[in-house]
């Protein structure tokens, strides 16, 4: 086909809509990792180097309900800038730890990790806690159906920890722009939009887009597999350069770091502790099984976070926990997880229990759905507390009568 015959054929939009600075930052070396087995999951997940500690900005600070919230974002070196927010407890002087929040999936990517934190203004509710993109409000459903209506990482900070809740790589700020949609996700919408007008409903403009951006991580996907990364290698960046900041923020103990995440976040807290020797401890809530147990019936049911090229060569799922240098690691399991089968979360729990050294994991088991309850976020803050206020980690015996034997 001649130019001339391509003249009246219409333009492709770009797929990589605020990231088209992506491919040339792939290109660059992998992250220097500080063992032989966190470079080899570097380079299996192709995560990208980051900054020593990225240079952040302040651009909100309030007190409220007992701690203070400062709003923070910083550039990293592709995409849009990150935005976060820093909560603690007021009143406090002394270093405290430091807990990185991870934001789950949700299948909400309109708003990232806000989902966490109580804004001024939110009045119980979520009115006034807007995006940094413009999608309005934090639905008060997703809080409400997937933290028991808590936001958590403020809850921590009343609990005595320093917590920062970041956007990650396709959520919040960091979200793709899909204002031009790529054709395919565009035929995507079209059809929606048809049920949508069929059922009565009338979209928000937060609704169009997490119905685009859930079609478009496959073409994310793709693209990552095209610059020898992934989809888990690119968050995992983005939280990495989180963990920088949040041990270089003023009142946070560097030496006694730890995350937490639920589902997607949860997948996010099992990376990044395989990665960095500063999480000390960290909580993995309903996001644990084995490979073997998501076939045939359950693959459709996670995102590319679990779904990694060539991560299966290094082990099974469980084995990434094995990977931590971290001194304790809980994991909570859901019993009616609609997400999981439970052979499958049993068979995780027998081979960590099995693989990891006495006293270092615990096992938790609960009734009810794929959520991360009120309860199940208590059990989780003491466990913190328990493992990061000492000089070492010790494992953490949980007899909270809520949870079904082991």
């Amino acid at each position: 086909m001649t130019t001339a015959d391509m003249a009246g054929m219409p333009i492709r939009p770009s797929a990589l809509g605020r990231y088209e600075d992506w491919p040339a930052y792939a290109a660059r070396k992998h992250f220097a990792a500080g063992s032989p087995s966190a470079q080899q999951l570097v380079d299996t997940l192709g995560v990208p180097p980051t900054a020593p500690v990225p240079k952040y900005r302040v651009d909100t600070e309030t007190k409220h309900d007992g701690v203070i919230t400062t709003g923070l974002s910083w550039q990293l070196g592709f995409g849009p800038r990150t935005s976060a927010w820093f909560v603690r407890p007021t009143g406090i002087t002394d270093p405290l730890p430091g807990i990185l929040a991870l934001h789950c999936h949700g299948g909400i990517k309109s708003h990232g990790a806000e989902r966490l934190v109580l804004l001024p203004g939110d009045e119980g509710n979520d009115a006034g806690a807007t995006t940094p993109v413009g999608f309005g409000p934090v639905p008060a459903q997703l809080r409400e159906e997937l933290y028991g209506g808590r936001p958590m990482a403020t809850w921590l900070a009343q609990q005595g920890f320093a917590v920062l809740a970041h956007d990650a790589f396709m959520w919040g700020s960091r979200g793709f722009g899909l204002e031009d949609q790529p054709w395919r996700t565009a035929r995507a919408i079209n059809g929606q939009q048809a049920l949508w007008r069929e059922a009565g409903v009338e979209p928000s403009s937060a609704d169009l887009y997490n119905a685009a951006a859930a079609d478009h991580e496959e073409t994310v996907a793709k693209a990552a597999t095209l610059l020898g990364t992934s989809i888990a290698g690119t968050v995992a960046h983005d939280d990495l350069a989180a963990l920088a900041v949040l041990a270089s923020l003023p009142g946070v103990d560097p030496e006694r770091l730890g995350c937490t995440g639920f589902s997607g976040g949860g997948g996010r807290a099992m990376v990044l502790a395989a990665l960095s020797p500063l999480i000390r401890s960290y909580v993995v809530t309903c996001m644990m099984t084995t490979f073997a147990s998501l076939l045939p019936a359950y693959l459709d049911a996670h995102s590319w976070l679990l779904h990694s090229p060539g991560l299966s060569k290094l082990g099974d799922w469980p084995d990434l926990v094995v990977r931590s240098t971290a001194g304790a690691v809980l994991v909570q399991y859901a019993l009616a997880d609609q997400l999981f089968p439970e052979a499958g979360m049993r068979d995780a729990d027998a081979h960590l229990s099995q693989r990891m050294p006495a006293g270092r994991y615990t096992g938790s088991f609960w009734p009810g759905p794929h959520v991360f309850s009120t309860a199940m976020q208590e059990e989780a803050a003491t466990f913190l507390s328990s493992t990061l206020q000492a000089n070492e980690a010790p494992g953490f015996p949980s007899t909270d009568p809520a949870r079904t034997a082991l």
